[in-house]
């Protein structure tokens, strides 16, 4: 009941031609959809410069002016309408708030590997967040998408800079959103949790390589962050977000070094049985497990599953185990998600230690976009990111059994779970592995049992929208071709050497097909509305047009993009057509022999 009060932008910064115009097709189809008062935007920028951010800030750029507030979201969020007018309520009523987070609980995804960490944060995550909100109020978090900001001061104070020097933590800053909150609550404005708002979803990443992937990226970028904590006038609390996002990495290559260190210990004490006082049984419980060692096992187990426990407890004491089917499956799935994470948890270590090494090296991370489907890792992807772990697993344990057999209980969870973590990594990303647990009750939550309209109704609406537009398309379907020029604008008509150029694109296309051109053209002829439709003209009249424009093997999409096949009509579109007359010119020019290529 309120969509007038909402504009909506869709914000692309694809260097993929196929996808481009996959999207300006797919933006258009849903403008008329949603008729006249669609006020859908779709805007794709030249620059590609600090990504995501990078979008936000040409937004800001060109249209910030206009809006009070901003809510911003992921390709995979998803909001109902209540939850949006509700961030809106909240900001107005609270004047001092420059920005709302949402918590946005994980649903839609298949694979084992999703569904456990889906029931993680639906069973813990509401505790979690609840305690963020308690301790730290109006210096909270904000995680980039899902949540609501005010323009003005967002524009005013938020806009980053490089960090300078040379080096692997200097440059664009890649975790934006903590800076972005703590310059933000630096000049003045609050930044609160709404932990308790319904109606706000997010996917997780489906398998352990999409996961690891990203926390590549985080890793990079927090560690980057602590160049910061020292930046004048932050808030203690924003200070502390520093640094917990620092140690959130940087304790996997501390736990390595102490598991180092401790087989350090036993391979001494066996060679030289050294006398062992309290602080060598501290480094070395795999020698003798003392009050102390005990203890500090005893401190991690609690810090790590008492807040766990705690939420199954809360969830009995609701009566909200219906949602995650009944009190007996809760309790399972908490189990096997104890287990697994335990089993994870060592992989996780390694990669951890790894992404802090090539941070400190100046290995860049890079950025690519998370995988949006149910996409499984192969056993030969799984050799590649896991061999070497495992081969370094299976040699520390043969070494430990040969030394002293009686250390290697200790290191077995660690040092097992690693060894099998080609077969874990590949089991847990099946999707059928996954809906068979949920099969027997396991990892349900309670948006499964009770599904939101609005999830029914966005994963019907992702399934019937997913066009396979490709750039060919874009040139020889009249849809697709305006579709991008609608997309895109009109632009001036180019000049000189400008001009020349574009019709040498335009000369290349039409005589190699769509395969001579390169990735950087393409682009540009997407964002040229004249040569484009040249290109089209001539490919359909000209004897001399390349027959791999008609070849739907040729003039496809590339290898890189997996959208499946799609009718038209799926999207409430006719199917595409031709007029009569350049329907007679493309049967005159295939029937033709084509001069430039006798043999086809």
């Amino acid at each position: 009941g309120a969509r007038e009060h909402f504009d909506f932008f869709v914000l692309s910064d694809t260097n993929n031609a196929d996808l481009r115009a996959a999207e300006a097709a797919a933006w258009q189809s849903l403008c008329e959809q949603l008729g006249g008062d669609a006020r859908v935007f779709y805007r794709w920028r030249t620059q590609r410069t600090k990504k995501k951010a990078g979008n936000v800030a040409d937004f800001c750029r060109r249209w910030g002016r206009d809006y009070r507030y901003m809510v911003v979201l992921d390709a995979d969020s998803v909001m109902t309408g209540d939850c949006l007018a509700t961030l809106v309520r909240l900001m107005e009523n609270n004047p001092s708030a420059g920005i709302i987070q949402t918590a946005p609980r994980v649903s839609g995804r298949d694979t084992l590997h999703a569904r456990v960490q889906q029931f993680a944060s639906r069973a813990y995550g509401p505790v979690y967040t609840a305690g963020m909100h308690f301790w730290q109020l109006g210096e909270s978090h904000y995680w980039g998408h899902n949540a609501i900001i005010r323009v003005e001061p967002f524009m005013r104070h938020c806009a980053l800079s490089p960090l300078p020097g040379k080096g692997p933590f200097s440059g664009e800053i890649l975790s934006h959103d903590f800076v972005e909150a703590a310059l933000m609550r630096r000049a003045g404005w609050q930044i609160w949790i709404a932990y308790d708002l319904q109606g706000s979803y997010e996917q997780f990443p489906p398998n352990l390589a999409d996961e690891l992937t990203r926390d590549r990226r985080w890793c990079h970028g927090n560690l980057q962050n602590f160049r910061l904590i020292v930046e004048p006038g932050l808030h203690v609390a924003h200070r502390a977000v520093f640094l917990t996002g620092l140690m959130a990495y940087l304790s996997s290559p501390l736990w390595l070094l102490f598991l180092v260190c401790s087989t350090g210990w036993m391979v001494m004490n066996a060679w030289n049985a050294p006398p062992m006082d309290e602080v060598h049984a501290l480094w070395s419980p795999i020698i003798e497990p003392s009050g102390t060692a005990i203890a500090l096992l005893g401190l991690t187990m609690a810090v790590l599953y008492v807040p766990r426990l705690l939420a199954i407890v809360l969830a009995f004491a609701r009566g909200e185990t219906a949602g995650f089917g009944g009190g007996a499956r809760l309790l399972a799935s908490t189990a096997c998600e104890f287990a697994l994470s335990a089993l994870l948890a060592p992989i996780r270590m390694m990669f951890h230690a790894q992404f802090v090494l090539d941070a400190l090296v100046g290995r860049q991370s890079g950025w690519r976009s998370p995988t949006r489907d149910d996409a499984e890792t192969s056993w030969a992807d799984a050799w590649r990111r896991h061999g070497t772990h495992t081969l370094i697993a299976l040699t520390w344990g043969t070494g430990v059994w040969l030394v002293d057999r009686s250390g290697l209980p200790w290191l077995m969870p660690i040092l097992g779970a690693l060894a099998i973590a080609v077969p874990v990594s590949v089991l847990t990303s099946r999707a059928a592995t996954g809906r068979r647990a949920r099969a027997l009750g396991l990892f349900v939550i309670p948006e499964e049992n009770a599904v939101p309209p609005v999830l029914t109704e966005a994963r019907r609406y992702a399934q019937a929208a997913r066009w396979t537009a490709t750039f060919a398309d874009a040139v020889l379907d009249a849809q697709v071709q305006h579709a991008c020029q609608e997309a895109h604008g009109q632009r001036r008509a180019s000049r000189g050497l400008k001009a020349v150029s574009f019709a040498a694109r335009v000369d290349v296309a039409l005589v190699g097909g769509p395969q001579a051109l390169t990735p950087r053209d393409r682009m540009a002829l997407l964002s040229h509305p004249a040569a484009l439709a040249e290109l089209r003209s001539r490919v359909l009249t000209e004897h001399v047009a390349h027959p791999g424009w008609f070849d739907r093997r040729t003039s496809g999409a590339s290898q890189d993009v997996r959208l499946p096949v799609a009718q038209p009509a799926d999207v409430g579109l006719p199917a595409p057509t031709l007029a009569a007359g350049e329907l007679a010119a493309v049967a005159s020019a295939v029937a033709t022999p084509n001069t430039a290529y006798p043999d086809r």
